[in-house]
């Protein structure tokens, strides 16, 4: 596997803590080269020294997905480290979970501008340098919450799906140069609860996190699985969760 995608160049959002942590650390130690985009310096230095010492090539830059300038900088800081990128993951996410009628306006807000809009910015900011190489591949982390919807998760739900629509759209539209790939994962231990704001929906989750989750490590496989097919082969979707999960 290591062989097939040594060398590759893959820009991630969201790379700070979690899935993005975990995607980072196993594509370095496959001879990937990755820019790591987040908010937390101090995060993203230590995750950067650690690939480093660990033989890797990691460099990062403080990326806030909700401005499209940021963006264009995680795309440029690539090419100009690099000198091209082969991988765009649109992976930062956020969940405000709670009944629609609660009227959580800016928990709305923040999860149509991170989940759903973030990954817009990272696809206009990669699809011209992969339509200037002639090739190149954008991988969306979805959720399993866009497959199946329950009550307390519309907006993110609906974030979801929405990222689901263009991931789609974009695999039917592009002439094969461009692939695209939609990872969905289920319940995953990672700090996606930390920032929620209903304590009663973040204890239920924390409280079933151990029990059921799985490691973020699973979702790291399912991306260099996507990325190692030959080019003429592209990965549509993947669903990645927990066995024992409905």
């Amino acid at each position: 596997m290591q062989d097939l995608i040594k060398g590759k160049v893959v820009a991630i959002t969201g790379a700070s803590s979690g899935i993005g942590k975990a995607i980072a650390k196993a594509l370095a130690k496959n001879g990937v080269k990755v820019v790591l985009g987040a908010r937390r310096k101090d995060q993203l230095s230590k995750i950067v020294e650690e690939i480093r010492n660990d033989g890797g090539d990691a460099v990062f830059t403080i990326t806030d997905v909700k401005k499209k300038s940021d963006l264009v900088r995680l795309v440029s800081v690539s090419i100009e480290q690099y000198g091209k990128l082969d991988v765009i993951i649109n992976n930062a996410g956020i969940s405000q979970l709670s009944r629609i009628d609660d009227l959580d306006v800016d928990g709305w807000e923040e999860m149509i501008d991170i989940n759903f809009k973030a990954v817009l910015y990272g696809m206009a900011a990669a699809i011209p340098v992969f339509k200037q190489q002639q090739s190149g591949h954008i991988i969306n982390i979805i959720s399993t919450s866009g497959i199946k919807i329950v009550p307390m998760q519309g907006v993110y739900s609906a974030t979801k799906n929405a990222v689901r629509t263009i991931t789609e759209a974009f695999r039917q539209e592009s002439d094969g140069k461009i692939r695209i790939t939609g990872i969905s994962p289920g319940f995953v231990k990672t700090g996606l609860a930390d920032e929620m704001k209903n304590q009663e929906i973040k204890t239920a989750i924390l409280k079933n996190m151990d029990a059921l989750a799985i490691s973020p490590e699973a979702i790291a496989s399912a991306v260099i699985y996507a990325i190692s097919q030959p080019k003429e082969v592209e990965i549509g979707d993947l669903v990645i969760r927990p066995a024992a999960q409905n």
